[in-house]
């Protein structure tokens, strides 16, 4: 006999739907309906994952296609929005192409919270975040996570440090010197951040500030120059295999 084809198929179209999700139909119009109907070609019967970042990810069917938006039947929950781990990445916003990417490497490394910091060397001065938020929920969409990264509005490094949580550590890549990164991380579980700075670096200054704070840990990370966006994604990652994330 033929084996039982699976369900749902592994080609089943994934998307972010910005609304609390529940079984009963849904009415979607828009760029998700374009999505749906002119690049996945979906008709009626055809099936379709859906998650929202409140609720998790649920199965659907698309129940009435019309030419500019549809109705889905939501079923099933497939999974509840998963824990992320308690990261914060702060960046120097950088130019457009490679901002964009450290927000898409951002969410599918698994942060928690994404924060655009800006200082006295930065190149950006007005980050485009609607741009960078749909860069993370693309990423979603591929990489399977449930939980969008929390995007907060540009700050001011001086802002950040004035405001900072007390317990959090601030792991800050210091292109003059710093313990390695992964001791570090090991050596200060619990909630923590990721502070990159701009592709000039931070100015003295502004390191000062920094090492001022008292959660404040100065890092190395490896012998090579890095860039910016580089350096981010090694130090995520990095903090993610210290915490267990990976294992």
């Amino acid at each position: 006999m033929p084996a039982t084809p699976a369900w749902p198929p592994r080609s089943t179209p994934r998307l972010f739907v910005d609304r609390p999700l529940a079984p009963g139909p849904l009415a979607l119009d828009g760029p998700p309906a374009h999505y749906l109907l002119s690049v996945m070609r979906l008709k009626a019967g055809d099936p379709v994952k859906l998650f929202d970042d409140r609720t998790g990810e649920w199965m659907a069917t698309v129940a009435a296609a019309g030419k500019r938006d549809l109705v889905v039947d939501v079923a099933t929950q497939l999974r509840p929005r998963e824990t992320a781990p308690d990261l914060w990445l702060c960046a120097a916003p950088l130019k457009k192409g490679r901002i964009d990417w450290l927000a898409e490497k951002a969410c599918e490394l698994g942060v928690a919270r994404l924060a655009i910091v800006l200082t006295r060397r930065t190149v950006v001065d007005k980050p485009n975040t609607d741009r960078l938020r749909a860069h993370m929920v693309e990423a979603a969409e591929q990489c399977g996570r449930t939980a969008l990264p929390e995007l907060a509005a540009p700050v001011k490094l001086d802002a950040l440090l004035a405001a900072w949580p007390a317990g959090r550590a601030l792991f800050f890549a210091d292109e003059t010197g710093g313990v390695p990164a992964l001791w570090a991380m090991q050596a200060r579980p619990g909630p923590a951040a990721v502070l990159i700075g701009p592709e000039g670096g931070f100015d003295a200054a502004e390191r000062d500030a920094i090492r001022a704070l008292p959660d404040a840990v100065g890092i190395g990370l490896g012998p090579r120059i890095l860039r910016a966006d580089t350096a981010a994604a090694a130090a995520v990652a990095l903090w993610m295999a210290a915490a267990g994330d990976w294992t």
